[in-house]
């Protein structure tokens, strides 16, 4: 019997962290011993370069329209500690489907049966969560993904973008699509951050997996085109990191979320604006309290 991959995606609004994240559990996996491939799904294709120096790779999409035909080890390049890295890309800008390097991407790993053969033990495909549409979608529709996971700030067109992701978690939930692990809280450094998010995950139906804080160190690791996990190993933000990547290794239950309606989003939002306009009032929100 074959062994069951570890398949999860994570999904986030664009310039949030995604990939600086993803990249660095990618990263933390890796150390742990098992075999990792990570799979940007970001029509940028920026997502594995901090795992190779700073270097891009060239994308399935890029490669297709070079060659006709392409055997999917054309596309795939080692990085950090054995890490096997690809990138499905997109179209020329302003022409096309963003989603389309997805899906034809997807495809070809899917008939050429390239996890099996390098026997990986998991997948993470790096997606833009801004929005959700056909292409995006790929690894929730199609059941690819076990488990997703979001990366959010405590920003509202964060939180924004990741209650719409959670409505098409919802909606393929009936059909056999992936469902949702939990939240990544990124750049939380202060209590009000934290105490939104955490309310945002109550309200959704969802956990948090981890609190990831702003820090230099992760500038200072990515200046020099790698991950704090290679440059910075023994750092408090590896730590984290480390500790994010144990959960989601061992994460085994997912659900269906409970997104807001747009109404309810607006009202809680509204909410949470009065009572950080109180807390401003009395000099609270200025200083971070978190360790960072």
């Amino acid at each position: 019997m074959a062994k069951k991959i570890k398949q999860i995606a994570i999904y986030g609004k664009g310039g949030i962290g995604k990939s600086t994240t993803t990249s660095n559990i990618t990263a933390a996996l890796s150390t742990m011993g098992l075999k990792v491939m990570q799979f940007g799904c970001d029509p940028k294709s920026d997502s594995t370069n901090t795992l190779r120096d700073g270097t891009y790779i060239p994308t399935v999409l890029d490669t297709l329209r070079a060659k006709n035909k392409v055997n999917a080890h054309d596309v795939i390049f080692e990085g950090f500690h054995g890490i096997y890295c690809v990138e499905a890309g997109g179209p020329a800008p302003g022409v096309g489907c963003a989603g389309r390097g997805i899906i034809t991407a997807v495809e070809l790993f899917k008939q050429q049966k390239i996890f099996e053969e390098l026997d990986l033990d998991v997948v993470i495909y790096d997606v833009l969560g801004d929005v959700v549409c056909g292409g995006f979608a790929v690894p929730i529709r199609e059941g690819i993904a076990e488990h997703v996971f979001t990366v959010s700030s405590s920003d509202f067109m964060s939180v924004y973008a990741s209650n719409n992701l959670f409505k098409g978690i919802q909606k393929y939930s009936k059909s056999g699509g992936a469902l949702l692990g939990g939240v990544i809280a990124n750049s939380i450094n202060h209590d009000y951050s934290k105490a939104i998010i955490d309310d945002f995950a109550l309200q959704t139906n969802t956990q948090i997996m981890q609190y990831i804080p702003r820090s230099v160190t992760v500038t200072q690791s990515e200046l020099q085109g790698k991950t704090t996990i290679e440059a910075a190993p023994y750092s408090e933000q590896a730590q984290v990191y480390r500790e994010l990547a144990t959960r989601i290794a061992e994460h085994t239950e997912s659900k269906v979320p409970s997104p807001l309606g747009i109404e309810e989003l607006k009202q809680w939002a509204s909410k949470w604006s009065t009572q950080l306009l109180e807390l401003e009032s009395k000099g609270a929100v200025l200083s971070p309290t978190l360790t960072s």
